[in-house]
């Protein structure tokens, strides 16, 4: 079974009288809603303790609001978390009362889970089973649910076809029962794999502890209730170890698709490391490249190619191009909506999904639940922090005016998106990134951005190399070696550098633009800098640059919540504070 993530204090027993004190930091209210003080003594441990089933909604200043979702419930039931655990934890942190229906309505909602079960019967047959044979006969009538049930076998279950097994459980959650799928899965080719304890770089190599666990809630000692999950660790905090540790577990041949090009070579790059596997074995589907091997590594972008529209999509048949054991869904809050579809046809597959964070822009983090499976082990990046194991980050969000009037009037009379861009691309923004290189120039710094006419305008005023989505493969990977060894200090990336780029030594990052409201960019962000360094230097620094008064700062607002989630507090400058610096250091 999977073990409960270290955040959740051990349960209180339930009475039937809360136990409250005014002094504490939660106001828990009939709507789901808690109210988080963020002044309190106890802030810290509270929120730590309220994560595991809640999920962040607002974070201004000194109150932050969560939720208590029915996913959020879920989430934490199949992690191993009782209602009991949950309401026991608003017990103690409640300022009041907590209302008398709420821990009510979350022990029903947390009992939805597992209420239905997906079995096996024979190889061709599956079977839905529900024990609650008012609550079968209820979900019997729902359209959604109803087309995909076969023959009745008895009067607690229906057969299933298994081509029916992923659209099944995305029906079941969404009429609100989330099914327990312990349906098991196809054996897949053996492949014989073990982790090296001196890595074929020469370099110690160790599993670390909380690596090694994470892979094993996910294996479950290879139970049916194993197999299918989502491991939620920092960026920076080795979800690439997870994947191999859960591969030298397994012993399958396994495919693993990624976010980029860069990503699969450094995927490759790890296995070949860390691994008894030879070149021969562990191969690339890209673009570039498209070779099949017993471990395969592909891009998203290639699977989801399609010369047109009307078109299917051509290299869908790697999926069954081998008898994969494993499937690794590497950022998996990444996944595009074309390889949800074909995730739902081979669910007799097993899938690791491996990400930072569970926040989909989409909205389909239950699509991730139903065809991927639900989260299995989450670390707080705090705990990781606080342990060496990720760098420790201060945070800084400085705010920069339009630089004259012709610019101001220019946002006044701009459409919405318009307006986010001149604010985004605002060139007052350049002598703050100025400031900021001149203080950090023997640091490794990260200049990153969403528009590359910006970007470009950067890279030409201070002279740093640039890394776009056109720049080719080769040059990419030499730039980011020169950034690596220190040959080139400070780089200038678009947007590809949000994702899976081993860029182990940088200590500083200056964000000058983003998307949106995007708090998963955020996430991908801040975990750029946040890999101990090989230096020893343990503090790295996140500046988020701003404009004043315009759409940038309502989106920036919705980005820091992610910063919120993981316990980081932030520092709020005027871009005249960072530039006095400079003077006063030369007076």
């Amino acid at each position: 079974m999977p073990t409960k993530p270290k955040t959740l204090p051990p349960a209180a027993p339930s009475t039937a009288f809360d136990t409250f004190d005014p002094t504490n930091p939660f106001i828990v209210q009939s709507d789901r809603s808690i109210l988080v003080e963020v002044d309190n003594p106890r802030y810290a441990e509270a929120r730590d303790a309220l994560a595991p089933f809640a999920e962040l909604e607002k974070s201004p200043e000194h109150i932050h609001t969560y939720r208590v979702s029915n996913l959020s419930l879920w989430n934490a039931a199949a992690a191993g978390f009782t209602a009991d655990d949950m309401v026991a934890v608003l017990r103690r942190y409640t300022k009041f009362p907590i209302p008398p229906a709420l821990p009510a309505d979350i022990a029903e909602t947390v009992s939805r889970y597992g209420r239905v079960r997906l079995e096996r019967v024979d190889a061709d047959t599956l079977k839905l089973v529900c024990p609650d044979k008012p609550l079968l006969a209820e979900l019997t009538r729902q359209k959604k649910v109803k087309e995909y049930l076969g023959d009745r076998l008895d009067e607690q279950s229906f057969a299933v076809s298994p081509a029916h097994r992923g659209v099944l459980k995305q029906a079941l959650i969404g009429v609100g029962y989330p099914a327990e799928d312990v349906a098991g899965y196809a054996q897949g080719a053996d492949l014989p794999t073990a982790l090296r304890e001196v890595a074929a770089s020469g370099l110690p190599f160790r599993v670390r502890d909380y690596q090694r666990e994470s892979a094993d809630v996910f294996y479950a000692g290879g139970d049916a209730r194993g197999g299918s999950g989502v491991i939620v660790l920092p960026c920076g905090a080795g979800k690439t170890i997870v994947g191999i540790a859960a591969m030298a577990l397994l012993q399958k041949s396994t495919l693993i698709l990624t976010t980029s090009i860069t990503a699969v070579k450094q995927w490759r790059r790890e296995i070949l490391d860390k691994t008894t596997l030879t070149i021969d074995e562990v191969k690339e589907y890209t673009g570039e490249t498209k070779d099949i091997g017993p471990v395969t590594v592909a891009t998203y972008q290639i699977l989801t190619y399609r010369p047109d529209k009307t078109e299917s999509f051509p290299h869908f048949g790697l999926f069954e191009e081998r008898d994969w054991g494993l499937i690794i869904y590497d950022e998996v809050h990444l996944l595009p909506a074309p390889v949800f579809r074909v995730t739902a046809t081979i669910q007799a597959r097993r899938r690791l999904g491996l990400t930072a964070t569970l926040i989909r822009e989409d909205g389909r983090e239950g699509d991730v639940f139903s065809l991927i499976g639900p989260k299995k082990y989450d670390v707080p990046w705090r705990e990781l922090e606080t342990k060496g194991w990720i760098a420790s980050a201060s945070c800084t969000e400085i705010r920069v005016a339009l630089p004259d009037d012709k610019t101001r009037m220019d946002y006044a009379v701009a459409d919405h998106r318009a307006k986010y861009r001149i604010a985004s691309e605002n060139e007052a923004k350049d002598d703050v990134v100025a400031e900021l290189l001149d203080r950090y120039r023997t640091d490794r710094v990260i200049v990153i951005g969403q528009y590359l006419a910006q970007l470009r305008r950067l890279a030409e005023r201070f002279g740093l190399p640039l890394i776009t989505g056109s720049t080719g493969t080769a040059e990419r990977e030499v730039l980011y070696d020169q950034f690596r060894t220190g040959v080139i200090p400070h780089i200038i990336l678009s947007k590809v550098g949000n994702f899976a780029i081993d860029l182990p030594d940088a200590n500083v990052l200056i964000q000058v633009s983003g998307t949106f409201g995007s708090r998963q960019e955020e996430a991908q962000r801040l975990g750029r800098i946040l890999r101990p360094k090989s230096s020893g230097q343990d503090n790295a620094h996140f500046y988020t640059l701003v404009t004043r008064d315009t759409r940038e700062l309502d989106f920036a607002h919705h980005r820091q919540m992610f910063l919120t989630e993981q316990g980081y507090a932030y520092e709020i400058l005027d871009q005249r504070d960072v530039l006095s610096m400079r003077h006063r250091a030369s007076a």
